[in-house]
């Protein structure tokens, strides 16, 4: 049996390791992080062409099954994996960890995109932590008059704030960390992306305690039809029951 897993996740390595060595196991990688953390079994990095060249990858590999563990937020991947499992008649199942709920004390502000989050911020803040990742810093570019302070893995690319710098690293992060991060920035706004999962989640943590507001951002949904599950375990049991009625 060959699985195609679309990944870049800790979700998606998870159900590699899971499943390799029993199963052949691809993993296929966006290509955007320069050191990767790799999975096991066979890895495949760069874009496929589109949906197109995706069913044709699935046709010309012999993918038995294909799982979409990307990243919540990679929504053009996850509709063209709808779209290239339907053409190559592939089940497809979708692995999202559950989003983030606000709690007694937290001060969010939900966005629909990141150009929607930027517009909110000159009435929330000066200072501005900014967790959306090195994508998409264009919307943030004409702010001129807030400072940002940018995590993300690597290097960010213009277009970005013209006041701004930047902190490489990469999660999970602790709570004590986030806590001494907001102090030592004087941070006075968050601006994230509904990611989900425990990685990243201290920085909220860290915000509601500081009396911060947060902007997040939420996530596009998943493609239409497309079975979802909330965990890697499931992914691998769905693969197990598929094995079992081959």
């Amino acid at each position: 049996m060959h699985v195609l897993i679309l990944g870049g996740t800790t979700e998606a390595r998870r159900v590699a390791a899971g499943l390799h060595p029993g199963v052949r196991v691809t993993s296929s990688l966006a290509g955007r992080v320069a050191r990767p953390v790799l999975p096991p079994g066979e890895i495949r990095i760069g874009g496929f062409g589109g949906a197109g060249g995706l069913a044709q990858w699935l046709r010309e590999h012999e993918v038995d099954a294909l799982i979409d563990a990307t990243h919540p937020f990679a929504g053009t991947i996850s509709f063209n994996a709808a779209s290239a499992a339907a053409t190559a008649h592939v089940p497809l199942l979708a692995v999202r960890r559950p989003g983030w709920v606000a709690g007694e004390g937290d001060d969010w502000h939900p966005a629909d995109s990141l150009e929607q989050a930027a517009g909110m911020l000159p009435a929330l803040g000066r200072r501005i932590f900014l967790t959306t990742g090195r994508m998409g810093l264009a919307a943030f570019a004409a702010l001129d008059g807030l400072w940002f302070l940018v995590r993300s893995v690597d290097a960010p690319h213009p277009p970005y704030p013209l006041h701004m710098e930047t902190l490489l690293d990469r999660g999970p992060f602790a709570l004590e960390g986030e806590r001494a991060l907001l102090r030592e920035h004087r941070i006075d706004v968050l601006v994230t992306k509904d990611s989900g999962g425990p990685a990243t989640a201290a920085k909220l943590t860290a915000a509601r305690e500081a009396g911060l507001p947060v902007v997040v951002v939420r996530r596009p949904a998943v493609p239409g039809g497309v079975q979802v599950v909330g965990t890697p375990e499931e992914a691998i049991l769905w693969i197990q029951d598929r094995q079992g009625t081959a």
